[in-house]
């Protein structure tokens, strides 16, 4: 295996990890916010079921909007080293 593909394998684990990572976070949080731990039914309530729709978009977003800042910002600072080093 090249450098190369050797650091796009590395990249390509470090974001299932961090994904799943993320997915575990939001499945603990969702449910302890939604689900009661003395469990009544066998299936979810509809109450149960809206909020963890509505939790699961908002992690979501949150962490959509995370990374978009985080690329901007990896990006500013690339342009800021690249321009430095042409000085």
């Amino acid at each position: 295996m090249t450098d190369g593909n050797a650091q796009m394998q590395m990249v390509a684990d470090l974001e299932i990890e961090m994904m799943s990572d993320m997915y575990r976070r939001m499945t603990n949080a969702c449910q302890q916010k939604c689900i009661p731990s003395n469990y009544r039914e066998g299936e979810l309530t509809k109450g149960e079921s809206v909020c963890l729709d509505r939790c699961v978009a908002k992690y979501l977003d949150v962490h959509e909007r995370l990374g978009k800042r985080l690329t901007n910002m990896s990006q500013q600072d690339e342009a800021a080293l690249q321009k430095a080093s042409q000085s």
